[in-house]
């Protein structure tokens, strides 16, 4: 469920801090041997930057269906296509079934997305910032 919140510009930059964390620790995991590690932490970092901006729109979701909520609320930004959005989604997806089932997340996989992922949270980063 969404929710109002009152916006918080020194959180969102707190959150950025962190996520700059997560990108560095991804860095030096690497795709070759840690692929579900490392997607899931690319997951994370769309998360956080998702919920900054839900955040500075004075909103945050809460509830058993948050993260799907959340992904969906992404679409009220005409910078995320439908097919980023399907794309978050499917990580998201992917995420759960590996976090909560211990599904791996194929290499090839993450080989063949990385490019679109780093590219979204680019994408989300850039309106994080347009908003502080």
């Amino acid at each position: 469920m969404i929710i109002k919140a009152t916006p918080d510009k020194e959180k969102v930059k707190s959150m950025l801090n962190l996520i700059n964390d997560r990108e560095e620790s991804l860095s030096l995991a690497g795709i070759e041997k840690f692929p579900t590690i490392v997607s899931e932490g690319y997951y994370e970092i769309i998360k956080e930057l998702a919920l900054a901006l839900l955040l500075l729109d004075g909103l945050k979701v809460i509830g058993e269906k948050a993260h799907k909520e959340l992904v969906d609320y992404l679409s009220n930004y005409k910078e995320i296509s439908k097919e980023e959005i399907v794309l978050i989604d499917d990580l998201r997806i992917k995420r759960n079934k590996s976090f909560y089932e211990g599904k791996p997340i194929e290499k090839s996989y993450l080989e063949n997305k990385k490019d679109k992922l780093l590219n979204v949270i680019k994408k989300l980063r850039s309106l994080v910032h347009a908003k502080l």
